[in-house]
């Protein structure tokens, strides 16, 4: 997947903001956002490979902010740096609007799903371009499977040296945020009885998952020098770990996140992320250690996480019990308030209480799906979610 989230040559003035966070200790975290959409057939429900043209369409409103990703079903988008959640929220539902306008001028639709429901083709139709290319021939039968969505949080910072301190500081959260955002039940028109099946899709991957506790910059450099020279990398933008400091932007990137059916629900992450960076980038400035759970327990509970979501059970990776995956989402709100605005804390208090009432993304598709037992009624409520903050169900279509 290409870390194309900024454009640094055009937008130097919009990166500032991001370029001042933390410096000397003080200013506000920015983020920004990338949403990965499927695109599908309204009539058969399955994906289309018409995303070029969805995207050619797109860029008159959305210039270079819109773009095809490695498969033909996908379009991906990302937002400028934002230090307001509520003006993140702004763009975020224009520039869904604009890809959902532009797919309905072709007779399509757009979802956002971390895997396809319908219509799942393998191998998978690869865009063309001399990556991908070489990222086939490199990976092999790993690229038969790419059609899965992500949304991607980055976060301002001032060095790659703060972002590899941050990074530590954030990975005891991943199972929590794979619990918060897990929408991908699905894939090839079957139940995986995975909350999100798009967590251990990518676990396949060389260098994918928790990313390691690095002990420095330089044990971060070695390393990724490393993965490159032994061939599990084609390049930094192929670090697949669920965060990752950007190789030609000041960010780091929290990427552990199935694509998210609403707008509210990308702005429920990106909110937690940046409460979250907040926290921790003060205590990287005041050189507190961050916690340490042991790799082999913190992929554990990821897995759980991704099994379970918030309808069970989940490793606590600092002691390796079970407990239940709610009661640790609930830490995370706990920690939440704090470091956002009264604004910012009002807006995810709302969105929070939806997820309370209809329950993440997988609930709310398998939800749809009890209704007639149709696989069809699934993707007709996506439909419907991507453009709209209402996630509850609507009427099924016929069909």
């Amino acid at each position: 997947m290409r870390n194309t989230y900024f454009r640094l040559l055009t937008t130097g003035v919009r990166l500032m903001p991001m370029l001042r966070t933390g410096e000397g200790g003080t200013g506000p975290v920015t983020i920004g956002v990338e949403e990965e959409y499927l695109l599908v057939d309204p009539v058969s429900r399955q994906v289309s490979t018409e995303a070029d043209k969805v995207v050619a369409s797109a860029a008159a409103a959305l210039g270079d902010r819109v773009t095809t990703e490695i498969t033909r079903y996908q379009i991906e988008v990302r937002t400028d740096p934002h230090t307001s959640l509520t003006d993140l929220a702004g763009q975020l539902r224009e520039t869904r609007a604009a890809v959902a306008h532009a797919a309905a001028g072709l007779g399509l639709r757009i979802i956002s799903s971390g895997t396809p429901v319908l219509g799942q083709h393998v191998p998978t139709p690869i865009t063309p371009g001399p990556r991908y290319a070489r990222s086939v021939a490199t990976f092999r039968a790993l690229d038969d499977e790419q059609s899965a969505c992500a949304c991607h949080v980055h976060v301002g910072v001032p060095d790659e040296t703060t972002a590899v301190l941050l990074s530590n500081h954030l990975r005891p959260w991943l199972p929590a945020l794979i619990a918060l955002t897990a929408n991908s039940p699905y894939w090839n028109a079957q139940d995986t009885g995975y909350a999100s099946w798009r967590t251990v899709n990518w676990s396949r991957w060389p260098v994918a998952g928790p990313p390691p506790y690095f002990e420095s910059h330089a044990h971060f450099r070695d390393l990724v020098d490393g993965l490159t020279r032994a061939g599990a990398l084609i390049d930094r933008g192929g670090l697949y770990w669920d965060i990752r400091p950007s190789h030609h932007v000041p960010t780091l990137e929290v990427r552990i996140a199935d694509a998210a059916p609403t707008v509210d629900d990308t702005v429920l992450l990106a909110g937690c992320v940046k409460a979250l960076a907040t926290t921790a980038l003060a205590a990287v400035r005041r050189a507190r250690p961050a916690p340490r759970p042991r790799p082999e327990m913190l992929r554990a509970a990821c897995w759980r996480a991704a099994r379970d979501g918030l309808g069970g059970d989940t490793v606590d990776p600092h002691t390796g019990r079970l407990h239940s995956a709610r009661a640790h989402v609930a830490r995370l709100w706990k920690a939440v308030p704090a470091a956002l605005s009264a604004e910012e804390a009002a807006l995810l208090d709302t969105a929070a209480a939806r997820l309370r009432a209809q329950g993440n993304g997988a609930q709310r598709q398998r939800a749809a799906y009890r209704r007639r037992h149709h696989l069809p009624d699934v993707v007709d409520h996506l439909i419907r979610t991507a453009t709209d903050t209402d996630a509850v169900p609507g009427p099924p279509a016929a069909g």
